[in-house]
């Protein structure tokens, strides 16, 4: 798993169990009313979310939410989707359950219906509004010339009976990340979100609901409203006209202000911080700090293993030849894998990616190279927020790597949980090595050795 299962509760909305959770701990409250591909668990295997909501419980006490229907709530009794006025409901008897009399509200996708319908009616509630590819409805119709033809209806649903949750590949994988379309990992994770989020059938009857349309109460909503979309879009998602929509929804809006993000995908992945940081000024005022100050990166570590009884052996002159061969050789992998030299030191290499399936790759061939000197390495991999201080990484998830790498044998690449959660599907294969804790890193933490 990616990301610690929450602690979920139930509120009672009209004896409908509506799930729910509660992160952090700070005065401002925001509610998060998710899409359907965005249930509660989904931080658990998407490790990008967890991330987020961890940004936005820095600064608001996030309440997350499974809509009536959906992930961990009760089913429906059939595939009519419950009325917006219900659903507006589900979010206040949640509200009321945690003892929140007002907060900032955030839809994303058709969530974001509920969510202004919410504002509308109950303003007295709503602090503000952040609409994430958001709509006011979902198909075209008079004086409304977005979205999909009606009359495509019944084979999207078809589309995505067939395709939803299926591993090799789920639904909408063209779409919300078509720049990352070759990333190996991404069929499995879009298809855990999809799983952990809603059955086939009540997504299809959630997502193509023509009838939720919010267009007249659009005029009643005052809170100030974000609106967010992506800047560009990508031919494979001009079908989503996610730009469209967020241009109506802004031009309609009393007080609403449109914040197009960098990029065509609708999902966010590595693009978090830069999502939580203009919410999180949106609410406070406040930019946080510098977004290049702090990254999600894969770390890795190597490091020579007995090499102060090889010196001893070897002498130094030799040993300086041997280094300096080791050297040279982990260089050119980190060239070839794209990674980037963060520091060395004695016979040991701190290096960062952007994606964790290269460094893994590049440790494993390290460790082949460095067997054909003569040399034993082992290796560390982590994926986790980093603190950037000029050329060099710090932070938590930095100690972790190190911490990992120390536990590895000699030739063995040990990874985290999270590694081999994010590199589902790139062939690579895990043994597990047990629950282990870390020198100075709090709780504990599943270490698995690369096979592959």
């Amino acid at each position: 798993m990616s990301g610690t299962f929450p602690e979920v509760r139930y509120a009672d909305a009209d004896g409908t169990a509506i799930a729910y959770c509660v992160r952090g701990d700070a005065p401002r409250a925001l509610i998060r009313v998710p899409d359907i591909m965005s249930s509660i668990l989904v931080s658990v295997v998407d490790p990008w979310v967890d991330a987020f909501n961890e940004l936005l419980s820095r600064f608001a006490r996030l309440i997350r939410l499974d809509r009536r229907g959906l992930g961990m709530s009760d089913p429906l009794a059939s595939d009519d989707v419950p009325p917006l006025e219900q659903q507006v409901d589900d979010v206040l008897a949640v509200m009321d359950a945690v003892g929140v009399c007002q907060a900032a509200l955030g839809g994303s996708g058709d969530g974001a219906q509920v969510a202004l319908m919410f504002a509308a009616t109950h303003p007295e509630r709503v602090s503000a509004l952040i609409l994430n590819n958001a709509w006011a409805r979902a198909f075209r119709a008079p004086h409304y010339p977005i979205g999909p033809d009606p009359a495509s209806r019944e084979q999207r649903r078809l589309q995505m009976l067939a395709n939803w949750g299926d591993l090799d590949r789920p639904w909408g994988l063209e779409s919300f990340a078509p720049s990352r379309r070759d990333d190996p990992t991404l069929p499995q994770l879009l298809a855990r979100r999809q799983q952990v989020s809603a059955s086939p059938g009540a997504a299809a009857a959630m997502y193509l609901n023509e009838g939720n349309d919010v267009r007249e109460v659009l005029p009643f909503v005052h809170a100030p409203t974000l609106v967010l979309c992506p800047s560009g879009c990508h031919p494979r998602a001009e079908s989503l006209q996610l730009i469209d929509h967020a241009q109506y929804l802004a031009e309609h809006l009393p007080n609403a202000r449109l914040a197009r993000l960098p990029g065509v995908d609708s999902y966010a992945g590595p693009g978090v911080p830069e999502r939580a940081a203009i919410i999180e000024e949106f609410l406070t005022g406040t930019r946080p700090a510098p977004l290049g100050d702090r990254v999600l990166a894969t770390v890795l570590f190597t490091d020579i293993v007995a090499s102060t009884e090889r010196v001893a052996s070897r002498g130094d002159e030799a040993w300086r030849a041997d280094l300096d061969r080791h050297d040279a050789m982990v260089r050119t992998q980190f060239q070839r894998f794209r990674g980037r030299e963060v520091s060395a030191a004695g016979d040991g290499f701190f290096a960062v990616f952007d994606g964790p399936a290269r460094a893994v790759r590049c440790a494993q061939a390290i460790s082949e190279g460095a067997e054909a000197i003569g040399l034993g390495v082992r290796a560390g991999v982590h994926v986790g927020e980093c603190e950037v201080r000029g050329d060099d990484l710090a932070g938590i998830a930095v100690h972790i790597g190190a911490r990992v790498c120390a536990l590895a044998r000699p030739g063995e690449v040990l990874a985290t949980s999270t590694v081999r959660d994010l590199v589902a599907g790139s062939g690579i294969t895990f043994t597990e090595r047990g629950t282990r804790t870390l020198r100075g890193v709090p709780g504990e933490w599943r270490v698995l050795a690369a096979e592959s």
